[in-house]
């Protein structure tokens, strides 16, 4: 049984001694089957990457713009939703006050509630010192800074306001009376930043609200 032993232990070192060869003789070794390896490798051809052709840009297709439409066209747009007779008070009453008012910027606001083209001296709101407006039975004039501080001995301004006062214009030819003329000539004075009437005159579209209420009295 001891020889037994013995015998197992000595295949075991011998086992270890083969292991554990020589440095040398690793490395050379070693050394030897890179190059072998080297070798076979070289051996086989290698194939060049394959170019990809680069892909074509596809050209977009030419769309045509819609014309723009002019800031006029648009107002006429905006007053035909109206009732003729209330269009037909609105046009009349603009062409009224641009010939009081040369020089004028006119603000255009496509409200919810009604369509108003302010009166004034720059492209700010602000600025605007008039406004036609237009509801679907009647229009109205609007002094919109200094309503308040006017003075008024026909009794024709209406409102409640901290500031704006409106008369409502039965028909356009009210603006050519004496007592509305006086009014408007206060209101121009009274105005931090008056119209100069040497400017061209502009018309700009500022907004157009996307609901609105009916522009037509119910049944028309």
């Amino acid at each position: 049984m001891i020889a037994g032993i013995i015998r197992k232990q000595k295949a075991r070192s011998s086992e270890r001694a083969f292991c554990f060869c020589h440095p040398e003789q690793s490395a050379a070794g070693a050394q030897a089957k890179d190059l072998r390896l080297l070798s076979r490798s070289a051996t086989i051809p290698t194939m060049p990457p394959r170019k990809t052709a680069p892909a074509k840009k596809k050209s977009a297709p030419n769309k045509k713009s819609a014309p723009e439409i002019s800031a006029a066209a648009q107002l006429d747009i905006f007053l035909d939703k109206f009732t003729p007779e209330v269009a037909a008070q609105a046009r009349t009453a603009l062409r009224k006050m641009r010939a009081r008012l040369p020089g004028a910027i006119e603000l255009v606001y496509d409200n919810y509630n009604a369509l108003a083209i302010g009166f004034a001296s720059t492209d700010r709101a602000s600025d605007a010192i008039f406004s036609i407006a237009l509801f679907p039975r009647w229009i109205s004039l609007f002094f919109l800074q200094s309503g308040t501080r006017l003075r008024d001995p026909e009794g024709l301004l209406a409102g409640s306001g901290n500031k704006a006062r409106h008369i409502v214009l039965e028909t356009p030819a009210l603006l050519d009376t004496t007592a509305v003329q006086d009014l408007i000539a206060q209101a121009l004075e009274l105005s931090p930043k008056p119209i100069d009437p040497t400017q061209p005159r502009k018309l700009i579209i500022k907004s157009v609200s996307p609901k609105q209420r009916p522009r037509r009295p119910a049944g028309n």
